[in-house]
């Protein structure tokens, strides 16, 4: 670790390889390549302390004292709980780091080889800081501070980043006066109290574990980024863990891409029994077990070798349909299960991106922004840790709402502790939890938006992990009919427990226990329910899934790459990069995270393997604990027989850069191939060769021969004509870009304005788009009329983010509403566009209050409405409090009143959260 009195500053070579205990460093100089006179020794928080105490004894304790945190809002925060004579600045984050570009690098190391890493290999792998041009300023500011103060107290995030910030900001401050340690996981008066009663010193294994971890991406991305770009294309970068991240999506893309799907059938019985309806599956044919999804193999679509089941078909199917219904039914057994389940931990860094993901469409890096706010002012604990643990005052905080919010049933009878699985739970003391020693309710915070969402969310789950647990019954019923059985599955809940605060992956507690629940009539062995009908179901085995946000960082966590804290910038350089792009929730990556993915495996393999780089974190967290040395771990890293360095020099002279380029997909005649300007297909013989780009949405695991002769047939013979505009009297054209179809109305001259081009919307391709409709797209956007409010027009249009009507409204901006359902951007009117525009805007990452489909009519119990609404688990009608899902195979659209009425009463029979009727089918898809 450096010292120096200037803003630019190297790490002294120290005649020993790491620092032999805390707050302790050996003598150092300079290399003398470096500068002619030594350089002081690295300032330690200890000498400083003693130093001063030595000169002024207790004087700090009289005089002022500066604390400096990272950021204003924290700064802020802090000054409302610190007593007189206390002044807090802001560092505004790290101060210095290793530079970022050549510009960055002092003239004088300009023409060392080493300079470009900005570490220097052969000298003990010192590091190279600098102070950037937009912290010059701020870094005079809080010296100047520093004089006019009796004592420093370093009060920066309590994990290696906040130890590594404290230590750069003393070695560049220099102060001549006792500098501490101040570290707290919440901002809350008493927690701010107990971190000034009890200061610490600068903890430096954490700040070495911190600076190797610097050191080792450096080394990793300013290696291999630079081979890429003369082996495939200018702008790629490689990482430590980020090309690990990459390999995950792109190993799951060639599984899709793999993937062979199998069709199967089944039988869904729709019976009745005492007046109630309930389904059953067909699971056995003349006592073998019906196919299933697992059956089947993913890479050929067959069936899987000794497998001793019936696979039906279509036509097999329909036919046993129709002769069951004919038949007697019988039930030959009931089982019912009872069963328990605990609540989750309380919040790590990981769990809160997953379910922040899940449950509020917030990218990882959207929700540590948001985390991070709420703990700076105060509203939760520190957002970085691995850690379940809660603290006896915040058991007793959550205890105290359970009480007061749902009554003793849901307190269990003793706190619930909890313990990390995992032995590198990094340093923070606690789970995310609300801060304080008693947990402001949600609605009393004054949060809005993202804010109050995602403290909903943490204060939801850490109540959660202190209730009851949720009792549950599972039932299941056999009935035989003919040759064929059947089962019919139910779920009872007994007691909600936690689950009346908390579902994974629900917005609204008390309905996702409605869907939770499937209610049976009651069955007993010899009972004959009567058959209603019988339907053929088709299903299909469904490919592996993409990867999404959430289930990426749950894997790189499962595997131990990289750390939780890091995880939201990792995913956002993938994105950033161009290795991936988004598809709804799913991340799909490019042709060009193919291409760099494959030299990476072929050529270093242990840098994109997940147990390599998972035992890179364990060495770290080694360092952290004085358990291992850092320098010899770099050195045989980056400069053994097998390191980083001699491996790239050998592996760059066997890369061939065509080679690297192009890749051969399975089914493709064609070769894919990785351009200036992106991805592109190629054909023919060498010297008259066909090129044509790849749309910029195609999947890789998407595309198929089909596409690629129909992309190389455009380029060949021009693009196709659906006809003449009548008005203007040219060709409209019907294309495939890089950002997929679209419509032109004539053809490009040069030196005249680009001809007029509209996106072919979701759900209309080149094959069925029509004239009618091409020209409604190319007069977008419409005018509808004027808001007869403000007089100003409104207009339908097609943009980025899909069908949309806007308002004017003048220097005010323009008020945005999204067409969706059955509204179409051609044909929507002035009336249905108010509509839209009078509801409220949703909030980004907030669900919005379910609309009914329709209302059924009034009830006649009170004349309230009866909705019908679409819901997450399908169609289902609302009168005041009680829902009901219609029954398995009814139709919304030719649903009555009546018919709502009668499942609402038998649903309300049933009493709370019991639900009535058939349960919701399946998707055709594999289980």
């Amino acid at each position: 670790m450096a010292s120096s009195k200037s803003k630019t500053s190297t790490k002294p070579k120290s005649k020993s390889a790491a620092p032999k205990a805390p707050g302790k460093q050996a003598p150092a100089t300079k290399p003398k390549a470096r500068a002619a006179k030594p350089a002081r020794a690295a300032k330690t928080p200890r000498k400083a302390t003693t130093a001063k105490a030595k000169r002024g004894g207790a004087r700090s304790g009289a005089g002022t004292t500066l604390v400096i945190v990272e950021s204003p809002t924290k700064a802020r925060t802090i000054r409302s709980f610190l007593p007189s004579g206390y002044r807090v600045e802001a560092s505004m984050g790290h101060v210095r780091d290793l530079p970022g570009d050549a510009k960055s690098i002092p003239a004088k190391y300009k023409g060392e080889e080493w300079a470009r890493l900005g570490v220097n290999v052969e000298q003990d792998f010192e590091p190279l800081y600098v102070v950037s041009p937009d912290k010059k300023a701020i870094v005079r500011e809080l010296k100047a501070a520093v004089k006019d103060v009796d004592q420093l107290l370093l009060a920066t995030d309590e994990d290696r980043e906040g130890e590594s910030i404290s230590w750069h900001l003393l070695q560049l401050l220099e102060p001549d006066i006792p500098v501490r340690r101040m570290v707290f996981h919440e901002i809350t008066k008493e927690a701010i109290a107990e971190a000034l009663a009890n200061p610490r010193d600068i903890d430096d294994r954490l700040v070495r574990a911190q600076e190797t971890r610097r050191i080792l991406d450096r080394l990793v991305g300013y290696t291999l980024s630079p081979l890429l770009w003369k082996k495939i294309a200018f702008g790629l970068s490689a990482g430590r863990v980020q090309s690990v991240a990459m390999r995950l999506i792109v190993v799951r893309e060639r599984e899709r891409r793999a993937f062979r799907s199998a069709a199967y059938w089944d039988l869904l019985a729709a019976l009745r029994h005492d007046g109630q309806a309930f389904e059953a599956e067909l699971v056995q044919l003349k006592g073998k077990k019906l196919a299933i999804g697992k059956d089947f193999d993913e890479k050929t679509g067959r069936l899987l070798p000794k497998r001793d089941v019936v696979v039906l078909g279509e036509a097999e199917a329909t036919d046993l349909a129709a002769t069951v219904t004919k038949l007697p039914w019988r039930v030959t057994a009931t089982e019912e299960k009872p069963s328990t389940r605990r609540p989750a931990p309380p919040f790590t860094t990981s769990t809160l991106q997953q379910e922040a993901n899940r449950k509020l469409r917030l990218s990882a890096r959207d929700a540590m922004r948001a985390a991070q706010g709420l703990y700076e002012r105060g509203f939760i604990t520190y957002m970085r840790t691995d850690s379940v643990h809660l603290s006896d005052q915040a058991i007793t905080a959550a205890r105290a709402s359970v009480e007061e919010l749902y009554g003793t049933p849901y307190l269990p009878e003793k706190p619930r502790y909890y313990t990390n699985k995992s032995a590198n739970a990094q340093e923070a003391h606690e789970a995310i939890r609300p801060a304080g020693a008693a947990f402001r309710h949600p609605k009393s915070t004054g949060l809005d938006g993202r804010d109050l969402a995602l403290y909903e969310l943490i204060w939801k789950r850490t109540m959660a992990s202190q209730m009851a647990d949720a009792k549950q019954t599972s039932m299941a019923v056999t009935i035989e009919v003919g040759d064929a059985t059947f089962r019919a599955s139910g779920k009872r809940i007994d007691f909600p427990g936690f689950l009346r605060a908390y579902v994974e992956g629900s917005d609204d507690p008390d309905a996702a226990l409605e869907d939770r629940e499937v209610i049976l009539p009651k069955l007993a062995q010899g009972d004959t329910p009567h058959c209603e009908s019988v339907e053929p179901v088709r299903h299909e085995t469904q490919p592996p899934a993409r990867y999404t946000e959430a289930t990426l960082v749950k894997a790189l966590e499962a595997d131990g790459v990289g750390r939780p804290s890091t995880y939201a910038s990792i995913i956002g350089t993938i994105l950033e990069r161009g290795y991936t792009t988004r598809q709804g929730q799913a991340l799909v990556p490019t042709f060009t995270a193919f291409a760099v993915t494959a030299i990476l495996e072929e050529h270093f393999p242990h840098l994109v393997d997940e147990k390599f780089t998972a035992g890179m974190e364990d060495v770290l967290d080694e360092i952290s604990e004085g358990k291992a040395e850092w320098l010899p771990y770099l050195k045989q890293f980056y400069l053994g027989p097998d390191g980083l360095q001699q491996q790239v020099q050998l592996h760059e002279k066997q890369i061939d850069p065509t080679a690297a380029r192009t890749l051969l997909l399975d089914g493709l005649d064609a070769k894919i191939k990785i351009g200036k300007f992106g991805p592109y297909v190629e054909t023919g013989p060498a010297g008259a060769e066909l090129r044509a780009s790849l749309p910029k949405d195609v999947a890789p695991a998407d595309l198929d021969q089909a596409q690629v002769e129909e992309i190389l047939r455009q380029k060949a013979e021009g693009p196709d004509s659906l006809g003449v505009h009548p008005e203007t009297g040219e060709k409209i054209f019907v294309l495939t870009g890089q950002y997929g179809p679209y419509l032109q109305l004539g053809e490009v001259v040069d030196g005249q304005p680009k001809p007029k081009r509209a996106s072919l919307p979701k759900g209309v391709t080149p094959d069925t788009v029509t004239m009618e409709q091409a020209l409604g797209l190319l007069a977008l956007p419409r005018l509808l009329g004027k808001h007869p409010e403000s007089g100003r027009s409104v207009h339908a249009g097609l943009g980025r983010f899909g069908p949309y009507v806007v308002h004017d409204l003048g220097k005010d901006g323009k008020e945005y509403r999204s067409i969706k359902g059955e509204d179409s951007v051609l044909t929507i009117a002035l009336t249905r566009a108010l509509e839209l525009l009078a509801q409220p805007k949703q909030a980004r990452g907030r669900r919005a209050a379910p609309t009914p489909i329709r209302i059924l009519g009034k009830h006649p119990d009170d004349e309230q409405p009866i909705g019908l609404y679409d819901g997450q688990y399908g169609p289902y009608v609302k009168h005041d409090d009680v829902t009901a899902s219609l029954p398995r195979g009814s139709d919304p659209a030719a649903f009555t009143a009546a018919e709502a009425i009668e499942i609402l009463a038998a649903r309300k029979a049933m009493g709370p959260r019991k639900k009535k009727g058939a349960r919701r089918g399946k998707k055709a898809a594999g289980k």
